[in-house]
């Protein structure tokens, strides 16, 4: 059996790739999210949102659909969730929000088809947690096309950089997402 530590090694390993858009993430998104509530205990789920940046129009992204999933308890999760996911062959990490063993920590899952490509990534938190401003990102990119153009040059080029390290991909992306989230903010409030 796998430890974390050789699963933490073996997900790292995994190399960063941005693809042009493909039409199909809506569908594989909806799929996914029909599955969720047709396999998981409903009571434990609240909404469940499309995000990233294969939830924006002709954006180019990692061939990964993100789900943003709603739950009430992540103590419920671990021990409900958790179980029923793994055991349809899904990786499970109780993640951190930001940075190494910061909390607060959300469930985190990583689908894959049969050939063993990451198809989805699960990321269930409680209706507080700051990962819902996510949408905001998400719709501001859809609103301005020339932010989304500005972001798509920025993943192809840290993709470049960073292939084969999705830790420092992800992080060289922070700033922007950071900056351009809080221009989301204030644009809708009133």
């Amino acid at each position: 059996m796998e430890t974390l530590e050789e699963k933490f090694a073996r997900v790292l390993a995994e190399d960063v790739e941005v693809v042009d858009y493909d039409p199909r993430w809506p569908a594989m998104f909806e799929e996914e999210r029909l599955r969720l509530l047709a396999s998981l205990p409903n009571d434990a789920l609240g909404r469940i949102e499309h995000f990233g940046s294969t939830a924006v129009p002709g954006l180019a992204a990692k061939p990964i659909v993100d789900l943003l999933v709603e739950v009430w308890d992540l103590e419920d999760v671990r021990r409900r969730i958790v179980p029923i996911l793994e055991s349809e062959g899904c990786d499970y990490f109780w993640r951190p929000s930001f940075g190494d063993d910061v909390p607060p920590f959300y469930a985190w899952f990583i689908r894959r088809d049969d050939e063993g490509r990451r198809t989805h990534h699960i990321h269930m938190v409680e209706p507080h947690f700051e990962h819902w401003d996510r949408l905001l990102f998400r719709d501001f990119l859809i609103a301005n096309p020339d932010v989304a153009a500005e972001y798509v040059a920025l993943k192809v080029r840290l993709c470049a950089e960073h292939r084969g390290d999705r830790i420092a991909y992800t992080l060289a992306k922070t700033d922007f997402i950071q900056r351009v989230t809080a221009a989301a903010k204030t644009a809708t409030q009133p």
